[in-house]
């Protein structure tokens, strides 16, 4: 039975068996429950095929979000880009783009793929859908990378924390990144060490980063922060394909950010009680007088 409980476990399974991480957690998700390989797949393509609609749909009919704070930001980076005036280029530019038509969605109540966190659920699909466009990635190649990415998830579900509330937006934003990163590694052709390598990179880069969403509500700036996730899980991917070496290992980062976590003020773990939450806007927002 296939099970691991830390990276440096995947990556003895992915030596031994001369497999990818997505073919090591497939078998995972085969012995650990009671679906075969073709239920498996199915329901990861289903998946995917819900992060499509989610990423697609505001750029065709942006929607105000509940708490008003965001909408129709996707449809205008999409303009933007067509127009030629992006300084992204076609990879980050559209998988930012993306990344905040899902929080788009997810803020107006829509139905979005928690990946890991509804508020941080842009980050996999944006980063994915983008590089499928650029590269023609087959639907199987896709599901391989949402595979990848639930391994790092699950270590980090395993280990540590992929909640706001326990370990701040680095938890979240961070582990989503981490998760899109070791993906499109594998997608452009890494090694399970260089997905894990990238992992760490995001981790290390977003470490600290606090959940401080204004009003409460998971608008506003978690939509930014997905877009900045994406850019981030980007860079480490390609750090990590060029063959740059991390000296601190995805499982020692992942206790590292959990540790983090854990000692900030309850203030910066989505209380709304500090950070951009706290802000003069933000207390105008909630009708609330600012006190520095």
């Amino acid at each position: 039975m296939i099970d691991f409980k830390s990276g440096q476990e995947l990556l003895k399974l992915c030596d031994e068996n001369h497999w990818k991480i997505s073919q090591v957690m497939r078998q995972r998700e085969c012995d650990m429950g009671e679906a075969d390989a073709e239920q498996i797949q199915d329901r990861m393509e289903n998946v995917l095929d819900t992060m499509k609609i989610s990423a697609y749909t505001p750029l065709r009919n942006p929607v105000k979000s509940m708490g008003g704070l965001i909408g129709g930001e996707a449809k205008r980076l999409e303009t933007h880009h067509l127009k030629g005036q992006d300084i992204c280029g076609n990879v980050l530019g559209s998988a930012v783009t993306y990344a905040m038509a899902v929080l788009e969605v997810n803020a107006s109540m829509g139905i979005i793929v928690a990946a890991p966190t509804a508020g941080s659920a842009g980050v996999v699909p944006g980063l994915l859908l983008s590089l499928e466009h650029q590269y023609h990635l087959s639907r199987q190649e896709m599901t391989d990378g949402l595979f990848n990415a639930g391994a790092v998830g699950y270590l980090a579900m395993r280990n540590a924390t992929v909640a706001g509330a326990v370990g701040g937006c680095q938890a979240e934003v961070g582990v989503a990144a981490a998760m899109a990163a070791s993906a499109a590694v594998e997608l452009m052709g890494g090694t399970p060490g260089q997905c894990l390598d990238a992992a760490s990179v995001v981790l290390m880069n977003m470490l600290g980063l606090a959940c401080d969403p204004v009003g409460g509500l998971v608008e506003y700036p978690c939509q930014n922060r997905n877009a900045a996730g994406v850019a981030n899980a980007l860079v480490a991917a390609e750090l990590a394909l060029s063959g740059i070496r991390q000296w601190i290992s995805f499982d020692e980062m992942l206790a590292s950010m959990y540790r983090v976590g854990k000692k900030m003020p309850y203030e910066l773990r989505e209380t709304a009680l500090g950070g951009c939450a706290a802000t003069p806007f933000g207390c105008r927002f909630c009708g609330k007088e600012h006190r520095s």
